[in-house]
């Protein structure tokens, strides 16, 4: 591609008869330069530009990859705490389950101690009662005879 310098430093050769005017020569390569020196400028900058953009389009990709593998990594790590949370919950279930089977069965064996020692006490109280009873009958007699004498 031409740079303007080279459209400026181009140089005709002359001829003698029926040539171009050198004055408009110039002056057309004047402003061709002018304009092809804009172009040539815009050009360039608009590659400069296009370059940053592709750096800025590959660091994005990048942090897109980047935002990519942390979602997953985030979700994966969700669902391995969400199933812990889950193994713990039905653990703790387990052991409670167990520990109320243990408790229940504790209270029924103590129910079952606290009936047998009531019996007990109810037989030792019939027990005592009809000993009070018979001693009371006795003692009554033992009145009835001390009064019939």
């Amino acid at each position: 591609m031409l740079t303007p310098l080279d459209i400026e430093n181009k140089k005709f050769s002359k001829q003698m008869m029926n040539g171009y005017s050198v004055e408009e020569v110039d002056d057309f390569l004047d402003e061709l330069t002018k304009d092809y020196e804009k172009l040539y400028k815009e050009v360039a900058d608009s590659r400069t530009k296009l370059g940053e953009l592709e750096d800025s389009l590959g660091r994005y990709k990048n942090i897109e990859g980047t935002l990519q593998n942390t979602l997953v990594m985030a979700q994966s790590a969700a669902e391995d705490v969400r199933s812990l949370a889950k193994q713990q919950a039905e653990q703790i279930i387990t052991e409670a389950q167990a520990d109320a089977k243990k408790a229940i069965a504790e209270l029924e064996q103590e129910l079952l101690l606290k009936k047998k020692e009531m019996e007990d006490l109810q037989k030792q109280f019939d027990v005592y009662k009809a000993k009070m009873e018979s001693l009371l009958i006795s003692q009554l007699e033992l009145l009835k005879d001390v009064n019939k004498e």
